[in-house]
């Protein structure tokens, strides 16, 4: 009996250390969406492009410290979101972009969650996760649960819930059979229940539903992606703007911060989304929760009474100029023409615009919701608590460099700024602001270390990234550089960004994982497709001075340090084999200039 009560009491001290951690991502998120970064970054909390609001991020920064000079490992959403996860660059884990990959290499270590559990957490995923992981049984690659409870953006869109998604499979429409079924189809869904799918072989198909997405077009006032090579049509890919089909709180967005609230309500019960079921939390555990939302990723779909207040502004919109096209890379120009929106009437940029930051406001009240939640629940229990929010896996082009879209290492596409509020106001004091480089790989070290793991230990050796809180009391490494990688859409292309410039190249010669490695050491320096910038000169990055003698020692001494971290110090790459059969496990390795990043670049 009393070994009993003595451990039940450890048990209960334990759990009393730990904090509960609830970790908020959003997604293709721009910094000046955010009164509050705006005010530390520029002095003025409008964005340079106009009017923007977020009061419950602003209120975070007043809670908590804000690491205002945060930037991302790759501006994609699978391998940004693999770097925090991992607490790995790309360079080091293998995951450059959207490929699927497994844990069964001898590369291979704890993702964050994984550890978190080890560590006693309850761990629950709300929304989108954005990590391609498989691990590999019986020869085949399959997906494991990262979190013990994952309540994802499928079930919703499955259920019904959301307003757009895909539908797993699609037999008839109104009772209607349709010739042949469809599967993983893409819809929006009215307040009435109704169901609008854009497919135009479904409508060619099914002559009595031709009209379908012409209707919901016009009926959402639908700005769909497009560019000179590709015009609009009812059924293009990808939404810039528009309204929400639902009211607020009945997105798919909303759903995530309800589904958030009845998960904290119901200890220890089910609770349903629909038709499926769910467990609630379990009080005797700490609890670590990552929510990841959806906006303002497209479908950009703000709801009405968010759109219509934004629709009275009007924004200044970045132009690409002919001198600044005339020097941009090539690897850059084909991703701006990939996503170019230049060219776009005025109405349509504008709605782009208005569209994106009413989406970003109407986000911010349900971060809110969630985080008010979170410390409700923390605080009744007596719990310690840790809120880590990531303003974007990336951010988002709203005409910068001529283009919508992400994919660059233009800051407006990597700069993303974390907020930490703590019950522990030692560790992250509340209204400080730190204008130190943070990075994107020191989210998991951050999170472990203040669940009571010691990161110098052994285990956590893989870790690339430093504890934030050490980062905060200035007792960490301070980083003259931020460094990444990334191959998606433009192809593999590296950045190095300091104080006052930043540069990046071309780092492979394509995506053949393992194969010709070293190409950008013997590479000519035209080959390399150089990008240099003078950020307190031009902020907006838009006169590459690459090539520009006057800038050649720089240039070639940010080259050389970016080539020996990223190709050169403890560099893995993996052929993980085709699509989702991710059954590769063969690591090649580049270790040139082990010990290469050190922090540490003096440019005069």
């Amino acid at each position: 009996m009393t070994m009993i009560f003595f451990f039940m009491l450890f048990r209960g001290v334990f759990a009393q250390q730990q904090p509960n951690v609830l970790w908020i991502l959003t997604d293709d998120h721009r910094y000046d969406a955010v009164r509050a970064f705006n005010k530390m970054l520029t002095g003025d909390e409008m964005s340079g492009l106009g009017y923007v609001e977020s009061p419950s991020i602003d209120r975070l920064t007043q809670m908590g410290t804000t690491f205002v000079n945060a930037y991302c490992q790759a501006q994609g959403c699978a391998p940004s979101r693999a770097s925090m996860h991992y607490g790995r660059y790309p360079f080091r884990s293998g995951v450059y972009e959207f490929e699927y990959h497994n844990d069964n290499t001898e590369n291979s270590y704890p993702h964050l969650p994984a550890q978190m559990e080890k560590l006693g957490y309850q761990t629950l995923h709300i929304g989108k996760l954005g990590v391609r992981l498989r691990t590999i049984k019986d020869g085949k690659a399959v997906a494991p649960h990262m979190y013990q409870t994952d309540i994802d953006f499928k079930t919703l869109a499955n259920e019904g819930l959301a307003e757009w998604g895909k539908l797993s499979l699609l037999k008839e429409i109104d009772g209607q059979p349709l010739v042949k079924p469809f599967r993983n189809i893409k819809y929006l869904k009215t307040e009435d229940g109704k169901y609008h799918f854009f497919d135009k072989t479904l409508e060619t198909q099914n002559p009595q539903f031709a009209g379908m997405a012409q209707e919901i077009y016009d009926q959402l006032d639908l700005l769909r992606k497009h560019t000179p090579k590709k015009p609009e049509t009812v059924f293009s890919d990808g939404i810039l703007g528009g309204v929400s089909p639902r009211p607020a709180g009945k997105t798919r967005d909303g759903y995530y911060t309800s589904a958030w609230i009845d998960f904290l309500h119901h200890e220890n019960e089910d609770f349903k989304l629909g038709s499926v079921s769910f467990k609630g939390v379990d009080p005797t555990k700490p609890l670590f929760c990552h929510i990841g939302y959806d906006f303002p990723h497209t479908p950009v779909l703000p709801p009405e009474e968010y759109r219509n207040r934004f629709q009275q502004y009007t924004y200044k919109v970045p132009e690409l100029t002919k001198s600044e096209w005339a020097k941009m890379p090539a690897q850059l120009k084909r991703q701006v023409n990939n996503a170019y929106s230049n060219d776009f009437t005025a109405e349509e940029k504008q709605q782009m615009v208005q569209d994106y930051y009413a989406f970003c406001a109407y986000g911010d009240h349900l971060v809110g919701q969630s985080v008010d939640a979170f410390i409700k629940y923390s605080e009744s229990k007596k719990q310690p608590w840790m809120i880590v929010y990531v303003n974007g896996d990336h951010g988002w082009k709203l005409n910068e460099h001529g283009a919508y879209s992400k994919f660059t290492p233009w800051d407006v596409d990597s700069h993303n700024p974390i907020v930490i509020v703590s019950s522990d106001k030692k560790s992250f004091p509340a209204g400080k602001v730190i204008r130190d480089y943070a990075e994107f790989v020191d989210i998991a070290p951050t999170i472990l270390s203040a669940a009571g793991a010691n990161i110098k230990k052994e285990d956590f050796k893989y870790l690339d990234g430093m504890d934030m809180a050490q980062i905060a009391a200035g007792k960490a490494p301070k980083r003259d550089y931020v460094v990444g990688e990334s191959h998606a859409v433009t192809g593999p292309r590296a950045f190095i960004r300091t104080k006052d410039y930043v540069f990046s190249i071309q780092s492979r010669p394509d995506k053949k994982r393992g194969d010709n490695m070293q190409w950008a050491r013997r590479a000519s320096y035209q080959e390399l497709d150089a990008a240099l910038y003078h950020i307190p000169a031009d902020p907006h990055e838009v006169n590459n001075l690459a090539y520009d003698k006057k800038y050649e020692k720089i240039a070639m001494k940010m080259k050389d340090k970016l080539i020996n971290i990223v190709l050169g110090d403890n560099r893995a790459e993996v052929n993980w084999g085709k699509g989702m059969k991710a059954t590769g496990t063969e690591v090649f390795y580049s270790n040139f200039a082990p010990g290469a990043h050190d922090y540490k670049l003096k440019i005069k």
